[in-house]
């Protein structure tokens, strides 16, 4: 699969942003993290848009706590969505960070994260769940 993403990527400019981004991917779903990192940053760098560019990144952050590096995993997830709460891929970006969270050993924050991205998908009981989150913060 890598060689066929690589083959398609070499039609592609040096420097083009979605062409890294599909190599990142490939390298990341076969396990390849140290691989995919900074093809994912050069991608970025580069100006990948969106709805590629929020993929790249809680793909990136996703890579970086398999690699345990959570500080940086959390930051790149800060940095893109922390003040966009109506991204498409928000909540998204707050499951990964829950996930991060866990992985740094803070399970608490990390459960209020992943129910508070939870709240806005739920006809009922949402404001209560979200009230929970926070309660468990305090």
């Amino acid at each position: 699969m890598i060689a066929q993403i690589d083959a398609l990527v070499a039609e592609r400019a040096a420097d083009d942003p979605a062409a890294l981004f599909e190599a990142a991917s490939a390298r990341d779903y076969v396990g390849r993290e140290s691989e995919a990192e900074p093809l994912y940053k050069q991608a970025l760098s580069a100006g990948l848009e969106p709805p590629l560019r929020g993929q790249a990144v809680i793909q990136l952050a996703s890579t970086l706590r398999n690699l345990g590096r959570y500080d940086e995993a959390v930051s790149w997830l800060q940095d893109e969505f922390a003040d966009a709460p109506g991204h498409p891929l928000a909540d998204a970006g707050k499951a990964f960070m829950a996930l991060v969270l866990s992985s740094k050993g803070d399970d608490t924050a990390a459960l209020a994260m992943a129910l508070e991205a939870l709240s806005h998908h739920l006809p009922q009981y949402g404001n209560a769940v979200r009230g929970y989150a926070v309660d468990l913060l305090r």
